[in-house]
């Protein structure tokens, strides 16, 4: 029987595009809101917190527009670790959506991109983990919800770069 995995999200794309061109689509901040669909106070510094809001994607019309449902909500991260060219994380409080809820108190999930040459171009992998912490009334659909919006993002961060190209 196949193990179900509850705590950890992982999502894999090749890009075709030189190391330091994705490296900097993930940690400019300019360029990680066009993709990404967000607007931050601050740049990308290892301990830092940012807040975000959603502004909608500059890449993908129809995800722009998705997202746009969550405009008013503001969110933050904070920024973990940047490791020059091969990994970028933060924490956050996943699928935190709800203003009437302080997710405050909540247990944070770690989100990594880490980049490894690959035949054609640079293979991005992105994870989340920390699921089996977030509390159980909301764990499912956060984990859901995440899943499927990371499909998405490695799907925007290919298109961002081959329109950048």
């Amino acid at each position: 029987m196949p193990t179900v995995v509850t705590d950890r999200i992982d999502k894999s794309v090749l890009l075709r595009a030189p190391r330091a061109r994705v490296w900097k689509a993930l940690t400019d901040v300019r360029e990680f809101e066009a993709w990404f669909g967000v607007r931050f106070d601050r740049p990308f510094v290892p301990g830092a917190r940012l807040r975000g809001v959603i502004v909608g994607s500059t890449v993908d019309a129809d995800v722009a527009t998705a997202q746009r449902q969550h405009a008013a909500v503001p969110f933050e991260i904070t920024v973990d670790r940047i490791e020059a060219e091969r990994l970028f994380s933060f924490r956050w409080h996943p699928f935190a959506v709800d203003q009437r809820v302080d997710y405050s108190k909540e247990p944070t999930t770690l989100v990594e991109f880490a980049l490894e040459e690959a035949p054609g171009g640079v293979r991005l992998t992105v994870s989340e983990s920390g699921f089996d912490r977030i509390p159980l009334e909301r764990r499912s659909q956060a984990f859901t919800s995440n899943d499927e919006g990371w499909s998405i993002m490695v799907k925007l961060i290919e298109k961002y770069l081959a329109q950048a190209a």
